[in-house]
């Protein structure tokens, strides 16, 4: 048996080599337009959730002043130094985001094996949370838009829930055409809708500024303290205008860390820090108009411009999470914590450009649910910072692990850095947790059913793999037997895929007893998904000759590529192993899970894997296939009992 790979040290990616051709100027544009649509609409709500009934904030002058002063300085703390600053530096292979950082850091402590299964399954968690961020984002951004309408007229006020739900089923409705032409527009609108917010703000600033005195920390430290423990209510409130902050770091693998770093300082940071502050001046000379200090903020003629920029605005920063949510999602797949699901890619130039019909109609029925019950943004932020402020504690314990044992830092920095962040974290949850009956419950439930499903998804693959490694026959030993004179041979090209590759395919032994016939090659194709987001072409597949006309063929992908079997086999070209298109042939053995009690999972788990297993996209569309080349034969798998490995 002979072993051939290709390999390399310098790992590369299309996305580093689109990203180099295009100027600093416009990525930093392009992250304006995505990264910061969703802590952009903050302001729309953020207020009204401080002052509402139940914090029990006075609205008088030193708390208007002192709430300014803690918005402000809450956005340098976690925004600037905790994100833009510390997290963008842990980027694994130029990506981000809580899935990517968990890999970083299990790929830190692979010396421990607990400890790395431990930190994945946190990831795992953190990604969960992120669709509950997918969910409630659309919902209040729109919402908050749309209530722009009562300040208009408060006749319209019984049409701003039923316009909001047009508006978002418009919204999903178009997903599946792709955001490429939309997301041209994205950065120019979200200058202009930071531009809005600087100049509202700053025009009140001029009438009011006194409300320059909250740029000084001591009256946010003083605000918050003179509450007492009241002040997490508070807290809770003020995690609303931070909302946003880990698509800074999810997007990196968009745009790159400079020019997210270049577009907060340049235009986001400035602009959120002037309508903040404006908003604050607004409510000292009319401290009536709490009703919505957004929209008070501009005279009446301008309201149904300030109306429409902010819906804009608002559909921007849906987007925003929409994508995401499908990256997350294609991610958790490959990483063996989701079944398959159809993926569909919606340009030919940019394979990070994908539509999940499956996320995108589940997301849709989360939105509107979330929409109905809660009816106003005010409601809807009650259910926002839960999930918002958990990511932010695991994406700060990720990246101590990043720090202590991949960067080397030594053990007091690496407490010191991270400890704070975490204390802000964890204040900060705290203040979020206040809202539990109030509509909190809602992300961290639907985080929870998730977490359930990926978590059985990934211990059910586990047992099914061992199940089939268990009662399959060994591959060597198979071929070692084999007399080829004695076997007819078919003139084509046979490729099996399979999970296992130490075993004999059942659809190969299927093949053999039904038809008795081998063909001329036989190749046996194992896909393995990294935890790195690209790999390489050179470090791409690993080809091992068997003997007697069989290979075996390890491809690799990143869980952000897109696997494409027959393209990537074609590299067996270099090797002597030459794969025709139009004469090969796929066998696939479909497994049919069937639950057994004992099986090392609750019954009611087993059911469930295995309803998820039936539902799987095929291995045709994940792996794009040839549909007319493509051979399936059946087998049933049951469960072993008493397996314990995670």
């Amino acid at each position: 048996m002979t072993t051939q790979s290709i390999s390399t040290q310098t790992p590369s990616t299309n996305t580093h080599q689109k990203r180099k051709s295009q100027s600093t100027a416009a990525l930093t544009l392009g992250a304006l337009g995505v990264v910061y649509g969703d802590i952009g609409t903050s302001p729309l709500y953020t207020f009204q959730g401080i002052f509402s009934s139940s914090t029990g904030v006075p609205l008088d002058a030193p708390h208007i002043t002192g709430a300014v002063s803690a918005i402000v300085w809450a956005l340098m703390l976690v925004v600037t130094l905790k994100y833009v600053v510390l997290i963008l530096r842990a980027d694994n292979r130029g990506e981000g985001g809580v899935l990517a950082l968990s890999a970083l850091a299990a790929q830190s402590t692979e010396k421990f094996p607990h400890l790395r299964s431990a930190l994945l399954l946190l990831g795992l968690f953190g990604a969960t949370l992120f669709y509950g961020d997918s969910v409630i984002t659309p919902a209040i951004s729109v919402l908050g838009a749309m209530e722009g309408l009562t300040v208009v007229t408060p006749t319209l006020t019984p049409f701003v829930v039923p316009i909001t739900l047009g508006i978002l089923v418009g919204l999903f409705l178009v997903q599946r055409k792709g955001t490429g032409v939309v997301g041209k527009v994205f950065g120019p609108l979200m200058i202009l809708w930071f531009s809005v917010l600087a100049v509202s703000g700053a025009y009140h600033i001029v009438q009011q500024p006194d409300i320059l005195h909250a740029l000084n920390p001591l009256y946010a430290w003083h605000f918050l303290c003179e509450r007492g423990w009241l002040a997490f209510a508070v807290l809770g409130a003020i995690v609303l205008a931070l909302t946003g902050a880990e698509a800074l770091y999810a997007d990196m693998g968009h745009f790159g860390r400079k020019p997210i770093q270049l577009a907060w300082v340049s235009m986001a940071l400035p602009a959120l820090a002037l309508n903040y502050l404006g908003q604050g001046a607004l409510l000292l000379a009319e401290p009536s108009a709490i009703s919505n200090p957004f929209y008070n903020l501009f005279p009446s003629a301008l309201i149904w411009p300030a109306v429409i920029i902010a819906t804009i605005a608002a559909i921007i920063a849906s987007q925003a999470v929409i994508s995401g949510a499908y990256s997350v999602t294609r991610q958790a797949i490959q990483l063996g914590f989701l079944p398959r699901m159809s993926v569909l890619h919606t340009s030919a130039n940019e394979s990070g450009q994908i539509y999940l019909p499956a996320v995108n109609w589940v997301l849709l029925a989360g939105v509107i649910a979330a929409v109905v019950l809660f009816g106003s943004s005010s409601a809807l932020a009650a259910a926002y910072g839960i999930a918002v402020t958990l990511t932010m504690m695991i994406t700060t314990l990720l990246t101590f692990f990043v720090m202590r044992y991949r960067w080397k830092l030594p053990t007091p920095i690496t407490f010191f850095v991270t400890g704070f962040f975490l204390i802000i974290d964890l204040a900060l949850i705290a203040g979020c947790m206040i809202k539990f009956f109030e509509g909190g419950w809602f992300p961290l439930v639907l985080g929870g059913l998730l977490f359930v499903l990926m978590a059985t998804w990934r211990r059910g693959r586990n047992i099914a793999l061992a199940t089939i490694r268990k009662e399959g026959v060994e591959l060597q030993a198979f071929i070692n037997t084999l007399n080829p004179a004695e076997i007819q041979r078919a003139a084509r090209v046979a490729v099996y895929p399979v999970a296992d590759s130490s075993t004999v395919p059942q659809a190969l032994l299927h093949n053999l007893k039904h038809n008795q016939v081998l063909h001329e090659r036989n190749i046996i194709v194992t896909v393995i998904f990294a935890d790195v987001p690209w790999v390489n072409e050179f470090e791409r597949l690993v080809v091992n000759d068997l003997g007697k006309s069989f290979w075996r063929v390890t491809l690799r992908f990143g869980f952000m590529d897109a696997p494409d079997v027959p393209q990537a086999l074609k590299l067996c070209e270099a090797f002597g192993l030459s794969i025709p298109l139009f004469q090969t042939s796929y066998f696939l053995s479909r497994e049919t899970i069937v639950a057994t009690p004992g099986s090392g999972m609750a019954l009611w788990r087993e059911h469930l894997f295995a309803t998820m297993s039936r539902n799987a996209s095929g291995v045709v569309e994940f792996f794009r296939l040839p549909d007319n080349a493509v051979v399936e034969l059946g087998t049933r798998v049951q469960l072993l009992p008493k397996f314990s490995s995670l």
